[in-house]
């Protein structure tokens, strides 16, 4: 495409973040040896193809998901927000299948799954990342249109559309309730001029915080909390007190950081994914890899997740329109937050919420799903027009 001014021709060509795509694809096989590492052990003694059953699962539902990623990452962003309504609709309806109906099913006592068996099945919550984002973006585009952003009706619509799939799905999974909100909360402070008033909600939300560490008992008689989030915050605040229960996930994870000192045991060589640590490729799977990587490893890591955030922000600022910029606002807030959650919880900063690193941990719906995510912030960047 050429455009003539006089005698001076201008070219432009379209932008395409392979920075971006680089870390993805970075993470993403990082991830893989990490699984491995940290399930081969309990895969050997578990299933019948051995050691690679993790890994070899992982591998292929992420070379299909990077597949669609590239697809999603060449087509234009706009075409995915004609279906936002629609999305939408089918993840409040996939949360109440999972939350009020037999499709609902319940694995390590939790039920966040929707299928028709084990083998068949999905974490929706993860759809509803993707729709919420969606939503969302085509909302604030449409009354900042209108001029009416800021006004205390647009802010309540907005409250309610990320209320509405984010309390079904703390109903189950609190973890991914809490980034269903911040993500929610992020968009709409972007977008809004006026930024007390989140700063007032942020307060208030330390407080009720630090009140529902003080009154739990009282908490859990009124129905506010569950008995077994209560349990967690016991747990948090006193571990050792709890070794045979609740506090052993959390002590096994701090012996694994605590043992890796600077540099690590070396790849493979971690104790305590030998049985000790539960679920050590899912959820504390940043705990082997401090005791394998050490801190050293540990702080590449975080540094890549914040090259991607910088990215995420370069590609914001540059988007061709609005929609664009706050499609790539919610992917990186939903990144962010589930990353600082994660390592969180595994130094125990944080009561345990049960959430998974982006990328590295094993899940084929999360891999799926980031990667739709990934595939329309680069189809926002592929917008970018960059003249010569």
């Amino acid at each position: 495409m050429e455009r003539r001014q006089g005698k001076r021709t201008e070219k432009t060509r379209r932008y395409y973040d392979y920075s971006l795509l680089f870390i993805i694809i970075f993470l993403s096989c990082f991830g893989l040896i990490m699984i491995y590492s940290s399930s081969a052990y309990v895969a050997e003694m578990k299933f019948s193809d051995g050691s690679i059953h993790f890994l070899k699962r992982q591998a292929l539902i992420s070379a299909a998901s990077f597949v669609v990623m590239l697809v999603i990452s060449k087509m234009n962003y706009h075409f995915f927000a004609k279906f936002a309504v629609l999305g939408y609709g089918a993840a409040v309806l996939c949360m109440i299948l999972v939350n009020f109906t037999p499709l609902g099913i319940e694995r390590n006592g939790q039920k966040r799954w929707l299928g028709v068996s084990e083998s068949l099945s999905f974490q929706p919550t993860e759809l509803v990342k993707v729709a919420v984002i969606l939503a969302l973006a085509c909302l604030i585009v449409l009354y900042v249109k209108r001029k009416k952003m800021d006004e205390w009706g647009t802010i309540f619509l907005m409250v309610f559309v990320t209320a509405v799939p984010g309390l079904l799905v703390l109903m189950n999974n609190l973890s991914s309730g809490i980034i269903i909100l911040g993500i929610g909360f992020t968009m709409v402070f972007v977008a809004s001029r006026k930024k007390l008033r989140f700063a007032v909600v942020v307060g208030l939300g330390v407080v009720a915080v630090i009140a529902a560490l003080q009154l739990g008992d009282k908490l859990v008689e009124m129905g506010v909390l569950e008995s077994y989030q209560l349990d967690r915050i016991h747990v948090w605040r006193s571990p050792e007190s709890y070794p045979l229960e609740g506090g052993y996930q959390v002590l096994q994870g701090l012996y694994a950081i605590g043992s890796g000192g600077i540099f690590g045991k070396g790849l493979g060589n971690s104790i305590q994914k030998l049985s000790f640590v539960p679920e050590a490729q899912n959820d504390m799977i940043f705990s082997i890899i401090c005791e394998e990587l050490g801190l050293f490893g540990a702080a590449c890591l975080i540094l890549l997740f914040l090259f991607m955030i910088w990215r995420f922000m370069v590609i914001a600022n540059n988007a061709p329109d609005l929609l664009g910029s706050m499609i790539v606002v919610g992917v990186m807030a939903h990144i962010a937050i589930q990353v600082i959650l994660n390592i969180a919880v595994i130094t125990n900063t944080i009561p345990n919420t049960g959430i998974t690193l982006p990328f590295i941990s094993y899940g084929g719906t999360s891999v799926l799903f980031l990667m739709v995510e990934m595939g329309m912030v680069l189809s926002v960047s592929n917008q970018i027009k960059i003249e010569k």
